[in-house]
């Protein structure tokens, strides 16, 4: 039946496409429908080990899916570090991701050095996943422009950046009552920061009422 072989091979083209994504959360997705169809390929042509394998590969997706979905706004499932502007490991993280970054904030430049900057990670687990990067300028004390905002490539589908914005306490603690989002530079900038909070001024800035969130 052409049909049938025709399923087949859709399967199969899902999974091989599967493998090649980076991101996690569209990784486990693709896989899952993959091995479902694969599955009942396999059922209709009585090849019965093919079936069993991707059976369990088709329920061990779903459940890493499940666990995706579920944390992606829990806090308990990400941590948030603020760590040294000027840091090793945050230059490292930098260097590593050097490309990417400029991929989606070109021209961006960080110095940790100059007075007002302050570096956030976040982490889930032990893998470090996104980071914000904020700078206050010496001339509007308690404003902090968002100098970056990146999650790596396998959490792309996940705004873990949420997680350092919702954290009133942990932003006034270097002194933010406000924060301006990087609209000139970064690409999605305003597709993004709406869905963490941050709201249109009349001159068209997104900003982070801080003070009000550390109350809230």
């Amino acid at each position: 039946m052409p049909w049938l072989e025709i399923i087949g091979w859709v399967g199969s083209a899902v999974l091989v496409w599967s493998l090649a994504q980076a991101r996690v959360l569209r990784f486990r997705f693709l896989n899952f429908i993959a091995s479902v169809v694969l599955t009942g390929y396999n059922a209709v042509v009585g090849v019965w080990p093919m079936v069993a394998v991707n059976a369990v590969i088709a329920l061990i997706d779903a459940y890493h899916l499940v666990r995706l979905l579920r944390d992606r706004d829990d806090e308990l499932a990400y941590e948030v570090v603020e760590v040294g502007p000027t840091e090793d490991y945050l230059r490292h993280i930098l260097r590593r991701y050097g490309p990417d970054i400029e991929r989606h904030n070109p021209g961006f430049v960080w110095d940790g050095a100059v007075p007002g900057s302050s570096a956030f990670l976040v982490l889930r687990e032990s893998e470090t996943v996104g980071m914000v990067l904020i700078r206050q300028r010496p001339d509007e004390p308690g404003v902090g422009y968002v100098e970056l905002d990146y999650v790596t490539p396998r959490f792309r589908d996940f705004t873990v950046g949420k997680f350092v914005y919702r954290k009133g306490g942990l932003l006034t603690s270097p002194g933010f009552r406000r924060l301006v989002a990087p609209t000139h530079r970064m690409v999605d900038a305003r597709d993004y920061f709406p869905r963490v909070g941050f709201t249109s001024e009349p001159d068209g800035e997104l900003v982070l009422d801080v003070a009000a969130r550390a109350r809230a």
